[in-house]
């Protein structure tokens, strides 16, 4: 007889199995089948767990998930042997519509409640902002039985401004909250049209109770958000909560505060916040702040203003539009002036004078008379002076800049002003520093965005039913909430064993990025021999410090749970 091999099988794992080992660190898959009861063959947090998994492969549309799972080794990275034909469209379909009679939020809690007693979340400061995202097709409501009013539905699909400069497209509206390092805690989509001052107003009604059922307590944390947040009656809703906001350019006291803060230039230097270093197109800002007051609806606040070196680009722009706006006009306005004649010196003074007294907002002009003798025609003798038959005046002017005003106003240019109510004395004290460095971490929040807004998967937004948009959303925001614990373990580690990791480049870094982890992991292929598993290559040197930083043993690449 012949010798029998075992079947060989070979997958491309890549990173996979890391966002395996975070799920199971959270116990993701447990929380979301303990909340969604079903009897369907595959337990919904397994579904869940494979969603996730193709969210971050790659960003794959839905309809592919069953292709994705025929090359995957499921045993591996769901935990059990799954036959592709679980993630057949039917099959993922009830189980978005599952995850919404359940209740999206009520499922995010339950894990991101999981995620806080593990990793143990800085809760002091909660980031909240939100962004449109743009869909392809008509989404007309759901239309129920005509006798019957109709169904409600959890948001509208609908043409709103769009910060994807997509106004042609539908969009819906995703607004999160996230603490720790950009991690999300909370997140629900919006109306197509809904304004940001509007779900400001909503959410501060509910976030003290919401921050209870996660253990913060009231005046225990800091809200931090946009300058849609400046409205009278969200500063109304906000009653004792403690808060950090950017004043908006349009209200008025905004540019007296710039203005005084660079009149009286006694700035407070912050230096660079960055952790990062500069590079040629991403060169170091250095920040200096001013401390101040405002008073807006009756209530009086603190007002720090901020100064960039690296300046607002757009303000600058504007700046060097107004100034060369300013030279054409004068300058065109001299030279009508000096084309004209004058026939007496009294006529010429008369216009010079008024001329002086022409002036732009960057710009003024000196003016002097010349006066310009007319002699009779015929060729000059050489021996008696030429005879002068009269005298004509004619302007001579020159501009003058402002510098010292420009000088001023490009300052002006490079500020912005924050406002807050967040004290300067007692536990939960603030300097201008501080404050400055909690609103710079408001990026974190944005970048989450970039995340959400891969065109491969939002472009993909076929879903009919807003109802399985807002599951998709809750896969997501899943998807989101590893991916941030990842970055956040990593940057941890080397925090606090003062060893940088490889970067970009073969260059060392001491922010590591869930993405540039990933690039670490691309190709890692496990061959299967029967029931054992064995990697295709050892892993690099490079890989392995991945691997502690991200506290992540290496037989997860080899080794299914049990």
């Amino acid at each position: 007889m012949g010798l029998v091999l075992p079947p060989i099988e070979a997958y491309q794992v890549q990173h996979l199995p890391i966002v395996k080992a975070y799920a199971d660190k959270i116990g993701l898959v447990e929380a979301i089948n303990a909340v969604v009861p079903t009897e369907m063959e595959v337990d919904p947090g397994t579904i869940v767990l494979g969603m996730i998994l193709d969210t971050l492969s790659g960003r794959s549309p839905l309809y592919r998930l069953e292709e994705f799972f025929a090359h995957q080794d499921t045993a591996l990275l769901l935990g059990k042997a799954v036959a592709p034909e679980a993630f057949q469209d039917d099959t993922v379909g009830r189980i978005l519509e599952r995850l919404y009679d359940v209740g999206t939020m009520k499922i995010f809690t339950a894990c991101a409640v999981r995620a806080d007693r593990v990793y143990g979340l800085d809760k002091r400061y909660v980031h909240f902002d939100t962004t449109s995202i743009s869909v392809y097709g008509e989404y007309l409501p759901l239309a129920g039985p005509p006798d019957q009013p109709e169904p409600a539905v959890p948001f509208t699909i609908t043409h709103g401004y769009s910060k994807d400069k997509r106004p042609d497209l539908k969009q819906f509206v995703f607004s999160t909250l996230c603490v720790d390092r950009a991690v999300p805690l909370w997140g629900t989509p919006e109306d197509g049209n809904a304004s940001d001052k509007t779900i400001n107003n909503t959410l501060l009604s509910d976030i003290a109770t919401f921050l209870a059922t996660q253990g913060v307590a009231p005046g225990a944390y800091i809200y931090v958000a946009d300058a849609a947040l400046v409205t009278e009656d969200n500063l109304a809703a906000l009653g004792d909560t403690l808060f950090i906001t950017r004043l908006p350019a349009t209200y008025s006291e905004c540019g007296r505060l710039i203005t005084e803060a660079v009149a009286h230039n006694t700035w407070e230097d912050v230096g660079v916040l960055a952790h990062t270093k500069p590079t040629k197109h991403r060169p170091v800002t250095s920040y200096k702040v001013y401390e101040g007051a405002v008073t807006l609806y009756g209530t009086p606040y603190r007002a720090v203003v901020v100064h960039s070196n690296a300046q607002d680009k757009r303000r600058q722009q504007r700046l060097v539009r107004d100034i060369q706006a300013s030279y054409s006009s004068i300058q065109s306005t001299a030279r009508t002036a000096e084309q004209h004649v004058y026939f007496c010196r009294a006529d010429a003074e008369a216009a010079a004078a008024q001329l002086r007294a022409v002036h732009t907002a960057y710009h003024g002009m000196e003016v002097t008379v010349e006066a310009q003798p007319v002699y009779g025609r015929g060729r000059p003798s050489a021996h008696k002076p030429r005879p002068m038959k009269a005298m004509r005046y004619h302007l001579k002017t020159h501009i003058n800049t402002h510098t010292a005003r420009i000088a001023r106003l490009e300052e002006e240019a490079g500020c912005f002003v924050l406002l807050t109510n967040v004290p300067t004395a007692g536990d939960m004290a603030h300097s201008a520093r501080d404050i400055l460095t909690v609103y710079k971490d408001q990026h974190g929040t944005e970048q989450n965005y970039g995340f959400l807004k891969d065109p491969v998967i939002v472009n993909r937004l076929f879903l009919k039913k807003p109802e399985r948009i807002e599951a998709l959303g809750l896969i997501l925001w899943l998807a989101l909430l590893l991916w941030r614990l990842m970055e956040r373990t990593m940057r941890q580690h080397v925090d606090t064993t003062r060893t940088p990791l490889p970067g970009w480049d073969k260059k060392t870094t001491e922010r590591p990025t869930s993405f540039m982890m990933v690039t670490k992991f691309a190709g890692v292929i496990v061959v299967k021999l029967g029931s054992q598993r064995h990697l295709a290559r050892p892993l690099s040197g490079v890989q392995h410090q991945y691997l502690t930083a991200l506290d992540v043993p290496v037989t997860y690449f080899t080794l299914p749970p049990g």
